[in-house]
């Protein structure tokens, strides 16, 4: 055998003497193949405007037994000033996510499901499930806390009533009149509105004729915060009040909730919510200035009902504390059954097709059946007391959710995110801090349990890879990183050896020849590298290798091997592939290793030296693998890593020349094989054993190479490669010009399966 090139490291053979884009349909386009169930029309469905569909069950939400029972409470510890700060507070939180909610649902087709959707199309399903499945456990046993509301304000009117029989009763007419149909909902819920309008109306009148009998300068702007009516010397804090409070905003997605019934969710949902949100906080600031004028600080700490006692007609308020309760608990039964419903038409609770099911008339039946023998089994407990903190938990885990996905959506600039309603990222970034800050606020172990079970729910969820019926942002999320990553990368310097690792380019002309060489470029690239296959297609059918080549991608993924395939039309084998190793120069995770399988004719050897040569260019390693016919790669667990003789000269250095992939390919297969790999070496001056033995060790040792031994042959390389230790896989060094009849002739002298390797100048075993 001829010495090999002085620039080669690792021993090799002799050189030889000579998209098509798709519209998205418009919001009036009938039912066709693009639309989800959810956002199909239905025959009979009726569809409600922005004041009856969104503003009235947001509004009523709002004005809630808090406002009634809390408010002057709220005022008597706090103080005109400080209690004012709290409900500004706690509305800022509100709008912020009643923006972002407004902002996002304006950019995308909402469909049925309300908050759960808007997430769902944002983040994923699984995001959205795993907020969707306790926001919709959390909004049935809403339904059971505003019966319970609602039973103590009756039980107040009428004290010998049974308990128990005026919730089955209050529970058997929500459930009746939910069950009907949202229209019949919608419109008890107007006459609530009036109720809760003549209880205002009863407070003005109170006011005009005298009630606010303290002046401005009387009253107490910052309060002591001294208690509650049943221990009103127990001490308070301005969170604690506000903890108190903040429940009494967070109803601003009963409308959202009703997404899928509106005649035009991207108008009415913005309009509506906003509006709510503005008419309740004005309702909210007068009342705190009637209350603090009409009563005294004692007066609104030692009594719940302060403002049914200062009204001009008692009954009137009274009666709009049960209408607001009743609607409370009304709209949250709607609710509900439309978040279970949507959740069931994309899969993502169990009994799916049952739970989406509609009935002819649009309504989802089947989910009220299910959500209200929920409801109905919550109220025999007859104490939700110890989950009360978690259901505002997961109301406020949905909110941060949805600025979340709006801040994300920002953050990204993505074409595809143009919303009809903008606002500044500092909202929606307020948003997400304020619902987290007041998660904690609250009471910071039940948020803790909260996150915890959203957590577990997207486990569950994201083990079953839900298939959704829509796009969303986390492929944008990731590309954004990437891009982010690659710009940083652009400004290091350019040899990045620490960095290293196998990034495979792989041509195929037959897909057959690609299963052959699987688990090799598998055990080559795992863990962390990649595979990315440029199929080049001899027959003019390059739809059919992209059908193949898809298929084997799919499978390197299911593997965690990153990977990806291309189809390049650009001549011949050897033009091809150079095309593609020039196409992906500038690629992110471009290719260093160019991976070639034995030529089968004269014709594909000389293509093969035209691409290592183009490999040089490029900087583009090269790994010629040559199985053995019968031995395949045997056991695999030895693989010896040839080493030329370099007598006299065996210094070690950072520059060790074309060795550095040979030792760094032997690493990655040993470790994947759980194989010892084996330096070895054939000198032909025995004086030369010792110094050699002492380098290959060296070697070993810098390399950090575990498991590894040095093997020094004494007899030329012709004639040591027979008596050398038998190995599963044999790696040279590889030539420019190689002679392939000498590779041929070492795989059968070896009796192995060899590959030989060139550096591409950008790796570093030592590094």
């Amino acid at each position: 055998m001829t010495a090999p090139q002085p620039d080669n490291g690792a021993e090799t053979p002799p050189a030889p003497s000579n998209p098509d884009a798709q519209a998205a349909p418009d919001d009036t386009a009938e039912m066709d193949a693009r639309m989800t169930p959810e956002e199909a029309p239905i025959s009979g469905r009726k569809k409600f405007g922005t004041f009856g569909g969104v503003f009235t069950p947001t509004v009523l939400t709002i004005l809630g037994v808090i406002m009634y029972l809390r408010e002057g409470w709220i005022i008597g510890n706090a103080g005109l000033l400080g209690g004012l700060l709290i409900i500004t507070l706690g509305f800022a939180i509100t709008l912020c996510t009643a923006l972002a909610m407004s902002s996002i649902t304006t950019n995308i087709r909402i469909g049925a499901g309300g908050a759960y959707a808007v997430i769902a199309q944002s983040l994923g399903l699984e995001v959205g499930g795993s907020v969707g499945i306790p926001r919709y456990l959390s909004q049935a046993f809403a339904v059971t806390m505003y019966i319970f509301g609602f039973r103590e304000g009756w039980l107040f009117v009428f004290p010998n009533h049974p308990a128990l029989l005026v919730d089955i009763a209050t529970f058997a007419t929500l459930y009746g009149i939910a069950y009907v149909s949202a229209d019949f909902a919608i419109r008890v819920q107007y006459l609530i509105m009036a109720l809760i309008g003549a209880s205002l109306v009863s407070i003005a009148a109170a006011a005009a004729t005298g009630s606010m009998q303290y002046g401005l300068g009387e009253v107490q702007l910052w309060g002591d915060f001294t208690g509650t009516p049943a221990d009103p010397t127990q001490p308070n804090s301005f969170w604690v009040v506000f903890a108190v409070f903040f429940p009494a905003t967070t109803g601003i997605m009963a409308g959202a909730n009703m997404s899928g019934d509106l005649k035009d969710p991207k108008r009415s949902i913005p309009v509506g919510t906003l509006a709510a949100v503005g008419v309740s906080f004005v309702i909210y600031v007068v009342l705190a200035v009637w209350l603090a004028l009409s009563a005294t600080p004692e007066e609104m700490v030692s009594s719940y009902t302060v403002m049914v006692d200062k009204a001009y007609w008692p009954p009137a308020v009274l009666a709009g504390l049960l209408g607001a309760t009743f609607s409370s608990a009304l709209a949250s039964l709607v609710g509900a059954g439309r978040i279970l419903q949507a959740m069931g038409a994309h899969r993502v609770v169990p009994k799916a097709d049952w739970l989406a099911h509609l009935a002819p008339d649009g309504e989802p039946r089947h989910s009220m059946m299910v959500t209200g023998a929920i409801i109905f089994a919550s109220l025999l407990v007859r104490d939700l007391n110890a989950i009360a903190p978690l259901i505002t938990m997961f109301f406020l885990v949905t909110y941060a959710m949805i600025c979340a996905a709006v801040l994300i959506e920002q953050g990204l600039g993505l074409v595809s995110f143009r919303p009809r309603l903008r606002i500044p990222i500092w909202v929606s970034f307020l948003g997400l801090a304020g619902s987290l800050l007041a998660m904690f606020i609250i009471n910071p172990t039940v948020s803790v349990v909260a996150l915890v079970v959203t957590l577990g729910f997207y486990v569950i969820l994201a083990r079953r890879q839900l298939d959704a019926p829509f796009e969303d942002v986390r492929s944008g999320m990731f590309v954004a990183l990437a891009e982010w990553a690659a710009k940083k990368v652009t400004e290091l310097p350019t040899m990045q050896e620490r960095a290293w690792k196998p990034n495979l380019l792989v041509p195929v002309e037959q897909s057959s020849a690609l299963r052959g060489s699987f688990l090799t470029l598998q055990d080559l690239t795992a863990p962390q590298g990649s595979v990315k296959i440029v199929g080049l297609s001899p027959n003019g059918r390059p739809d059919v290798l992209t059908d193949q080549l898809d298929t084997l991608t799919a499978a390197f993924r299911e593997r965690d091997i990153f990977a990806s395939a291309t189809v390049i039309d650009a001549g011949g084998f050897a033009e091809g592939l150079r095309a593609g190793m020039q196409a992906l120069r500038g690629a992110f995770f471009h290719p260093n290793i160019v991976f070639l399988r034995m030529p089968t004719s004269p014709e594909r050897e000389a293509d093969y030296r035209h691409v290592i040569a183009e490999a040089d260019r490029e900087n583009v390693g090269t790994l010629l693998y040559a199985p053995h016919p019968r031995a395949a790669l045997g056991q695999r667990q030895t693989i010896n890593v040839w080493i030329r003789d370099r007598s006299p000269d065996w210094r070690i250095s950072m520059e060790i020349g074309n060795l550095d992939l040979a030792l760094l390919t032997g690493y990655k297969l040993s470790q994947n094989w759980d194989a010892q790999m084996r330096l070895v070496t054939a000198v032909a001056d025995p004086d030369q054993q010792g110094t050699a033995q002492d380098f290959l060790e060296k070697l070993i040792d810098l390399g950090r190479f575990p498991d590894s031994t040095a093997v020094v042959g004494t007899d030329p390389f012709d004639a040591y490669i027979k008596a050398a230790p038998q190995a599963d896989l044999n790696i040279f060094g590889l030539q420019p010009e190689p002679d392939f009849d000498t590779i041929r002739r070492l795989v059968d002298q070896t009796d192995s399966t060899c590959m030989f390797v060139r550096d591409s100048g950008r790796e570093s075993a030592l590094a």
